[in-house]
């Protein structure tokens, strides 16, 4: 069996699907030779007019620029830059309308020429591309700028690139199947040796087994130029095909040649095929033999409307106005319209300040009678004319059905980017239905969610990046602080252990454990600074222990001793200073009056109340008058029968009361001693009210007795001397404990009545 090659070179022809055979209208524009467009006063220049990303902006408003000096540059595969098309100033860089269907902007470069035409310095051209290294090669047609210019813009080096090693045919698309366009038919009739060169230059590449040139059978003028220059050493061979729409898609023209079907989601290269158009062709030889980068290209100027139609030299960004205004342009009184691209693949502009880009092939300016205006659109009557026609062998009937129904998701189970946007079924439609437009609005939207999935999933893989990217942060921050604390308590236990450590650590153990301690032993803990300086104390003694010294060094224990001792010394002196001003205050002032001597009057007052009451309560007048008498000479503790002693004890209570009076008013020191004494003795209780009143007699007595109160009545002199020296046998006489015994008796006196008044209310 003959291999593919084999059966190219013996002619042998394939065909793909369906197809459809329009008026070509080709005649009108390749009756003249490649015509020159000149240099329009004002170039527009759009940074997108490949596939691909944008390049960075290597020029500013008010520069001066030459011809093809790189306006853009980019370093990756699928960027490729724009050069200036001729000399000038940057007059502007911002957004323009561009040439696309949508009529929107995007941002251009403008350039003012200065009608110089200057050439940037510094090129280097290729005399001998064969002595070239094909890497060396696909860079300098990439920063020519160099895109596919049969209409997909495809970058060139990249292409090239892919098919390295892996193209075994190399495919010229000669076919130009679409009417009205002839750009690549006068081309190669009018520089069909440059073209050959063009096609050696990529043999020098991409080193295929065979190159063809596939060209339609309607263009015989191009045919013979090149076989004129095409030898039989070249290893390239001329199929003429069928014409047959769309023969010049890429996909159906691998068909027609080789026979192999393209993969439905891969390119031409991965059957060991790389197809290339004439156009581009013709752009690499410049690029390479000439060193020019791509800023002009060959358009087809048709249609009934101009005066001279033809095939033109057109720069870079030349607006559509300029190209109307040199070929005679003479607008439709009723529909006029400007097509860019061919008739069943082009669209509308929106007006004529479009620039020509890359992939501009064709600008078609039809009357009412070339092509009929679109009419009103019908229901579909399920004719299968279109799946019929379709050389991608799709159903564009049911697409039509999901595209216009918004079901994407049914779209792309149909194949849908599999459609080439050709234009057949639109075409053979008997319903009119503009099929493409609704392919290209579901296209669209499916591009669109697809982008919104993929940025969804990029920011989800970045938020669990991050929450991983926290979580063993969190990990390593936890297991650093774990093993410092773990090597601190080693350290610790270390220090402790052979006595060598700090002595605040060892301090600082000290003080835990004996805080445990007190805890455990209910002891009240010594203060943080005395248990700190022992344990410090200690600590010394422990090193001094572990030193082997003969004593151990307790200056820090004798030294806090002798700060405890002064302490206690200072306060001994000041209690001892605060009695003498006391007793001084008693003895010196006899008629000073104060609020706690009136008190100290009624508690005599009620003492002696209460004393009445005790003997009018018993039935017994004796063995009160004995309780009375008994409490008198034994204080609180002996009981007396003598009723004669109780009545004698009871004058010298008042007598007393009345005195401790008057000595009271005179002396204002006694009210601090004697709020002392009832603040330290409210804590001792009495339950007897009549042991109460005899204390409060005594401490009375021994109040007149310390004062030395010799100016007594007549009549109570004899009493008071017999009292006094019954008492001198039991007290001493000091008059500093007298004064405070008297501020306890009155303070005790106050709390038995309040006592008794309490019970009463009970």
């Amino acid at each position: 069996m003959l291999s593919i090659i084999e059966q190219i070179k013996q002619g042998q022809l394939w065909d793909f699907h369906g197809g459809i055979h329009p008026p070509e209208n080709k005649t009108i524009s390749t009756q003249n030779t490649i015509q020159q467009a000149g240099v329009p006063s004002e170039l527009i220049l759009p940074l997108k007019q490949h596939i691909g990303g944008k390049g960075d902006i290597l020029v500013t408003v008010g520069e001066h620029v030459l011809k093809g000096q790189p306006l853009t540059q980019g370093n990756i595969a699928m960027c490729v830059p724009i050069h200036a098309p001729t000399s000038g100033i940057v007059t502007a860089i911002e957004p323009r309308t561009v040439a696309h269907p949508s009529g929107l902007t995007d941002l251009c470069i403008v350039i003012e020429s200065d009608n110089k035409d200057q050439w940037i310095e510094g090129r280097n051209p290729i005399s001998d591309f064969s002595t070239q290294d094909p890497i060396d090669l696909i860079e300098r047609i990439r920063q020519s700028g160099i895109s596919g210019m049969g209409g997909a813009g495809f970058p060139t080096s990249r292409k090239l690139q892919s098919g390295i090693g892996k193209a075994d045919i190399l495919i010229i698309n000669a076919a130009e199947c679409e009417p009205y366009i002839t750009a690549d038919d006068r081309l190669m009739q009018d520089y069909a040796e440059e073209v050959v060169t063009g096609i050696k230059i990529l043999q020098h590449i991409l080193t295929p087994k065979l190159a063809v040139i596939g060209i339609e059978d309607n263009k015989p003028e191009a045919i013979k130029a090149l076989n004129k220059v095409i030898t039989d050493h070249d290893n390239i061979v001329i199929r003429v095909i069928p014409t047959k729409y769309p023969s010049g898609g890429s996909r159906q023209l691998v068909k027609i040649l080789t026979g192999k079907e393209v993969p439905a989601s891969g390119r031409s290269t991965d059957i060991g095929v790389i197809v290339q158009n004439v156009g581009t062709i013709f752009a690499v030889k410049r690029a390479i033999c000439d060193a020019e980068p791509l800023i002009e290209r060959v358009v087809t100027l048709t249609g009934n409307s101009l005066d001279i139609p033809g095939n033109f030299w057109v720069r870079l960004g030349t607006t559509v106005d300029h190209l109307m205004t040199l070929a005679g342009y003479k607008a439709d009184k009723k529909h006029p319209r400007i097509i860019m691209g061919g008739s069943l693949m082009g669209f509308t502009l929106p007006h004529k300040q479009i620039p020509i880009t890359k992939i501009t092939n064709c600008i078609i300016t039809p009357d009412r009678k070339e092509l009929p205006l679109y009419n009103h659109e019908m229901a579909c009557i399920r004719c299968s004319s279109c799946a019929d026609a379709c050389p991608a062998a799709l159903l564009p009937q049911q697409l039509y059905w999901y595209a216009k129904s918004e079901e994407f998701d049914k779209c792309e189970e149909y194949h849908l980017s599999d459609c080439i946007e050709c234009g057949a079924c639109a075409y053979v439609c008997p319903s009119e239905i503009p099929l493409v437009q609704y392919y290209r609005q579901a296209k669209s939207e499916i591009y669109a969610r697809k982008q919104d999935a993929q940025a969804a999933d990029r920011a989800k893989v970045r938020f669990e990046e991050k929450n991983a990217r926290m979580e063993r942060d969190k990990a390593e921050r936890e297991n650093k602080f774990k093993l410092a604390a773990e090597n601190r308590r080693k350290e610790m236990k270390t220090e402790v252990t052979s006595g060598s450590g700090n002595d605040a650590i060892t301090a600082a153990i000290a003080r835990v454990k004996a805080q445990k301690a007190a805890e455990e032993s209910g002891v009240a803990s010594p203060k943080p600074a005395v248990a700190a300086a022992i344990a410090h104390a200690k600590a010394k003694q422990a090193e001094a222990a572990k030193a082997n010294t003969a004593e151990p060094d307790n200056s820090e224990m004798a030294k806090l001793r002798e700060e405890r001792k002064q302490q206690a010394r200072e306060r001994k002196a000041n209690l001892a200073a605060e009695n003498n001003n006391s007793e001084a205050n008693s003895i010196g002032s006899e008629e000073t009056v104060d609020t706690a001597n009136k008190k100290d009057a009624v508690a005599a007052a009620i003492a002696r109340a209460k004393a009445r009451k005790a003997t009018q309560a018993g039935k017994d007048n004796k063995s009160n008058e004995t309780v009375t008498t008994t409490a008198v000479e034994n204080d609180e503790t002996t009981e007396s029968a003598d009723p004669k002693k109780a009545a004698v004890t009871a004058a010298i209570a008042r007598a007393k009361a009345r005195k401790a009076a008057q000595a009271d008013k005179d002396s204002k020191s006694n009210e601090t001693v004697t709020t002392t004494a009832v603040e330290s003795d409210e804590t001792t209780e009495s339950e007897d009210p009549k042991k109460v009143a005899v204390a409060a007699a005594i401490a009375r007595a021994k109040a007149r007795k310390a004062a030395q109160a010799e100016k007594e009545t007549e009549s109570d002199q004899p009493v008071t001397e017999t009292t006094v020296e019954n008492d001198e046998t039991s007290e001493p006489t000091d008059p500093k404990k007298a004064a405070v015994a008297a501020a306890i008796a009155r303070a005790k006196a106050r709390k038995a009545a309040q006592q008794i008044e309490k019970n009463k209310e009970e």
